[in-house]
């Protein structure tokens, strides 16, 4: 059977995805084959729960998301509550326990978003038991590791260092991510805040598979230097593939370029006018980075904080990186599933309980940096207290004295290891605890709570797991990060914002704009007006 299969989004201030059910609920309710005639009657993409309202049979989900028999989204269920698209109360008294649960009997397919199913035979792609932490839609916890288990040592994190290349995955491999659409033509798109974990209750949760063994190999370095992205520069030939700027549908395409911010983390232009705008000339420039161009370097781009990684729920998180020029581009997304092991990982030097404990775990990552020293198939995650690697103007936003910000390459879970904290054989716990307590010294009483949210993210949902290797597949973006990622202000190829040398005294609002200047010439062959164009020069904030 197959069928459309209509997709949906949360507008902003709709009820939150949450799910009610906690472990014992799940557990409590024995997985009913799909040969049940509920079940069998039902479209059920993952494991789910049967409810039935008196006149229909209605899907519950792990993730909260509700759909009628035939697989359309209904509504969301929270506390015991079944609530339609607009918040309506369908169904309340809800308990879960008290269901038929039912496995997954159809797959989705990412391309064409149609759903498909299959029969009891061929249950095989999903997992059936929602606790399972290699399925992404479950709310439990991860498979148990004993945290006083030791193992070999991993070497510092080192992203410089090589490994056989992979080749670049197929972009047509299936993923079972879900795009997200709007479910009418009145839905309005989802706003985010700032807040990551507030942000990412507005987006449904994909599907994925599961693809340990199935997958390219390859495995996560980490870094945070929180220099303007290399995505948020623009290229007109599509130089180490970023955003290309030629023709606007070409532009949209790729997401625009990567979301920039000044030093107070308030988002300011990718590009602008260019700062030698003249009477007879006109053209575009990327604004200064931070890292390189700005004098005052405080002046120039940083990494918005809001882009550190982020939990979808225990099993599911999202993430961007810098990947390597020869299999990555700007804008692009990768689904990685990790396989329990490390970089480098020997009979000698096996596995640590991080390492262990971050088995089966997915994670989506978009690239926003391409890295000159990153290898095929690996991924450089961008962490908070990762390490700043080559540049560093983190310490431009975090000035405050004594703060040990670890090793250049691997941050402070390298110098847990490496000092008399926990050693290369210490436990779980030991760098969970490690690794955190140095998260809150540096960003613990800052003006930037996502790098202490995303630093504390890297101990707490990563278990501080030192080059953890993975399957990776390219796959659709998610909404979500397409959000996180994409300019808001330098969505057109062609701008009236005036080049800034410093950024940091910008507080948000209006930007310095002139209509002095055209792509076209006048009669006397200026494309600017050089008394207005001075006078809007003269401008500042």
């Amino acid at each position: 059977m197959k069928q459309k299969l209509f997709k949906t989004m949360i507008a902003a201030g709709a009820v939150a995805m949450i799910c009610a059910c906690g472990d014992d609920s799940a557990s409590s309710s024995p997985v009913t084959p799909i040969a049940d005639n509920a079940c069998a009657k039902a479209v059920v993409t993952s494991t789910a729960w049967i409810f039935n309202t008196g006149s229909a049979d209605l899907v519950i989900y792990a993730d909260g998301n509700v759909t009628n028999a035939a697989g359309q989204p209904i509504g969301y269920f929270d506390a015991g509550v079944i609530m339609d698209l607009n918040g309506a109360p369908i169904a309340t008294g809800v308990d879960i326990a008290a269901l038929t649960a039912c496995e997954a009997n159809a797959t989705v397919d990412p391309q064409t978003g149609t759903i498909e199913k299959f029969s009891s035979s061929s249950v095989t792609t999903n997992p059936t038991d929602p606790t399972d932490p290699t399925n992404p839609t479950s709310s439990a916890g991860t498979n148990p590791t004993d945290p006083t288990s030791s193992a070999g040592g991993t070497n510092p994190t080192d992203p410089t260092s090589s490994a056989g290349g992979t080749n670049p995955t197929d972009p047509t491999s299936s993923a079972g991510i879900e795009p997200v659409e709007s479910s009418s033509s009145n839905a309005e798109p989802a706003k985010t805040t700032g807040n990551p974990e507030e942000d990412i209750k507005l987006y449904p949760v994909p599907t994925l598979k599961n693809i340990l063994g199935n997958g390219t190999s390859g495995w996560n370095t980490r870094y945070w230097d929180a220099c303007k992205p290399h995505c948020s520069q623009t290229s007109t030939d599509g130089e180490e593939g970023k955003p290309k700027i030629n023709t606007q549908a070409e532009y949209e395409a790729s997401h625009y370029t990567a979301r920039v911010c000044n030093i107070h983390d308030i988002e300011i232009p990718t590009f602008t006018y260019s700062k030698g705008l003249e009477r007879y000339w006109v053209g575009i420039q990327n604004t200064p980075n931070a890292c390189q161009e700005a004098d005052p370097a405080s002046g120039g781009g940083f990494t918005c904080t809001d882009m550190a990684p982020v939990a979808v729920n225990d099993t599911l998180a999202y993430a961007f990186v810098a990947g390597s020029d020869a299999t990555t581009s700007c804008g692009k997304c990768f689904h990685l599933q990790y396989d329990g092991s490390f970089h480098d990982a020997s009979e000698s030097n096996g596995a640590k309980a991080t390492h262990k404990a971050l088995k089966g775990k997915h994670i989506i990552v978009m690239a926003s940096n391409i890295g000159h020293d990153v290898k095929p198939g690996q991924f450089d995650l961008m962490v908070p207290g990762g390490g700043p690697g080559i540049f560093n103007a983190l310490q431009l936003q975090i000035t405050k004295p004594g703060i040990e910000w670890g090793a250049t390459y691997g941050g402070f879970l390298t110098y847990c290891q490496n000092n008399d904290k926990c050693g290369y054989d210490g436990s779980l716990d030991c760098y969970q605890t490690c690794v955190k307590e140095m998260c809150d010294a540096a960003f613990g009483d800052s003006n930037y709570p996502n790098l202490l949210r995303g630093c504390h993210w890297f101990a707490d949902w990563f278990m501080a797991a030192d080059n953890p290797t993975y399957q990776w597949e390219e796959v659709e973006c998610p909404q979500y990060l397409i959000d996180k990622y994409s300019t808001t202000i330098s969505t057109s190829i062609e701008t009236k914002i005036l080049f800034q040398s410093d950024w940091s005294k910008y507080q948000g609002g209006d930007f310095i704009t002139t209509d002095a200047c055209s792509k076209t010439p006048n009669a006397q062959g200026e494309y600017c007006n050089p008394e207005q164009l001075a006078a809007d020069k003269a401008k500042t904030y």
